[in-house]
């Protein structure tokens, strides 16, 4: 018997509903990808990028870790990253969190968890430098929730620190990085009103001298 014989049953009905919608559809989609969109976000099963955006295979290049961290060691970002921008030629990146995230609670909480609070550090740098904190006047709930969209915007900003995205607006590549996060209790997108898309909305000590053929 075949293991996980439910999820092969799935797929072929799956494939099945795709090629009575259009009859081209997967041989298109094999000739290959040209996404305009990066999706980074978080690994946790209720936020599946496709179908909160209404997108199909082949029309949004997806990266997803625990809290939708940007590290600058991180290879397997950068390399996605570099691959979606340089290759791909994605015009817009989209950093994605989502509220309720666990990641991001386990960050706010003393509780040893193994191997994970290596990379939580990250946000808990995040929680230092806010003005979050017990003593900040709001619920739990709340704090989790603000502290969740921090770290979108946290992460928005590692992307546009990363040589990556700075080399390609020295290209003059158009590029923008957007910060948005997903309610679970409603399905729904908030846009952060945060949107990066040139050297000038960073700080200086981040911007790099534009390519003299894009001047």
């Amino acid at each position: 018997m075949r293991i996980l014989k439910e999820l092969f049953d799935n797929n072929k009905a799956w494939a099945a509903r795709k090629n009575e919608e259009n009859a081209e559809f997967f041989s298109k989609l094999a000739q290959g990808q040209a996404p305009p969109y990066l999706w980074i976000g978080c690994a946790d099963s209720r936020v599946p990028a496709n179908e909160i955006i209404g997108l199909d295979p082949g029309e949004v290049f997806v990266h997803r870790n625990v809290a939708n961290v940007v590290v600058h060691t991180d290879f397997n970002c950068l390399s996605v990253l570099q691959y979606a921008i340089e290759v791909l030629k994605v015009e817009h990146v989209i950093v994605c969190g989502h509220y309720g995230c666990g990641g991001v609670a386990a960050a706010m909480q003393d509780q040893p968890y193994g191997l994970i609070d290596n990379w939580l550090r990250h946000i808990r740098d995040v929680y230092e430098h806010s003005e979050l904190g017990p003593d900040d006047g709001l619920d739990p709930k709340t704090r989790h929730d603000k502290l969740c969209e921090l770290n979108v915007a946290a992460q928005v900003h590692n992307v546009c620190h990363t040589t990556i995205v700075q080399d390609a607006w020295r290209r003059g590549q158009n590029l923008a990085v957007h910060g948005w996060i997903y309610a679970l209790t409603d399905g729904l997108l908030r846009d952060l009103d945060l949107c990066i898309s040139s050297p000038e909305h960073l700080s200086k000590t981040f911007r790099m001298k534009p390519s003299p053929r894009a001047s």
